[in-house]
């Protein structure tokens, strides 16, 4: 089935957005809706693999509901998108999809599973994982890990998949260092990772050199801090050094981040100021710093960004409620 794609954001074509802090230059290209089918469509991620983009992302009722699965979307040119999968799980709402490529080049899908009774309702949420040779048959989701710890997302490095598990309910409050070969069994590698504030969804990527960088969500609990972190570690990843990326970067929802061939490292995820939004920033990795560079057209439910790099321009997936229903848009951005 063809998605029509749809032109939003046409008077910001071509702008071109500086910042003083930073000398890099951005410029968006366009901005598209390309899928909006469910009631609530949102937490999207995007790869790339054998020439085709893929997008995935859950559909449900509503934010917080009984039904969620996750949709699989594909394509060639990122412009024209066809649906390659649902993958669901009975008794289950699957959240966050994660995209990532396995040791034996399969697409790996990992997400949130919710045991949950009714819509609206509290519940603690583990992690399930599906795979794909094609993007259109997948196995069939399985836990790998139990309800009340959240294995958020996971990065291969090395033949080896390292994730980072939050509370979702149950157990320590610490973030916790998880690796598995075969993205299915995980074993601890750092059990209390990070604990100041409640620190949640945590992306990890590594540079040529092997240096592992975390950037982590947290929010409001207490008096503690609630700013995002950057985490960097070399080695075997057991000890790591922590910075405050400052307040503007508070609840930084569904962060993602990439380094780019010029080895600069990009950012993006929910900011607050102004009303919630999706933002692109730019991360100084040896300075500490996180500067915002764009605001993607978004607004109210928002964020989640997926990214790829592909013939030198970002591609930045993500979902919003900025023009009423909760939808997923795709932003092409040029970067300078």
């Amino acid at each position: 089935m063809g998605i029509r794609a749809t032109l939003v954001g046409i008077i910001i074509l071509q702008a071109t957005v500086t910042f003083a802090a930073s000398p890099v230059k951005v410029e968006l290209l366009g901005v598209t809706k390309i899928w909006d089918q469910a009631p609530h469509n949102a937490f999207t991620d995007l790869a790339f693999r054998q020439d085709q983009f893929y997008c995935a992302f859950r559909e449900g009722r509503g934010h917080v509901s009984t039904d969620g699965k996750i949709r699989i979307l594909r394509s060639q040119d990122a412009e024209a998108w066809t649906s390659a999968a649902l993958v669901e799980l009975t008794g289950f709402d699957l959240r966050d999809a994660h995209l990532s490529v396995t040791r034996d080049d399969r697409l790996m899908l990992l997400g949130g599973a919710a045991p949950r009774e009714k819509d609206g309702q509290s519940a603690p949420t583990g992690s399930f994982v599906a795979f794909s040779k094609d993007g259109f048959g997948w196995t069939k989701p399985q836990i790998v890990v139990e309800p009340g710890r959240w294995l958020w997302s996971v990065t291969w490095h090395k033949g080896t998949a390292y994730g980072v598990a939050y509370p979702a309910s149950l157990g320590s409050p610490d973030i916790e260092l998880l690796t598995s070969t075969d993205g299915i069994t995980y074993q601890s590698l750092v059990p209390k990772l990070y604990g100041i504030g409640f620190p949640n969804e945590v992306a990890l990527r590594f540079d040529a050199s092997a240096t592992c960088y975390a950037l982590v969500r947290r929010d409001r609990q207490g008096d503690a801090p609630y700013s995002a972190v950057l985490g960097i570690s070399k080695g075997d990843y057991t000890k790591w050094d922590w910075h405050d990326l400052g307040t503007e970067f508070n609840g930084f929802g569904g962060p993602n981040l990439i380094q780019l061939p010029d080895g600069q490292w990009l950012a993006a995820g929910r900011m607050h100021q102004g009303g919630a939004h999706t933002a692109l920033c730019r991360i100084d990795v040896t300075e500490h710093k996180m500067t915002r560079l764009l605001n993607l057209p978004s607004g109210g439910d928002t964020s989640y960004p997926g990214l790829v790099w592909y013939n030198d321009l970002l591609y930045l997936s993500y979902y919003s409620s900025h023009e009423g229903k909760t939808s997923i848009y795709l932003a092409k951005i040029k970067i300078m």
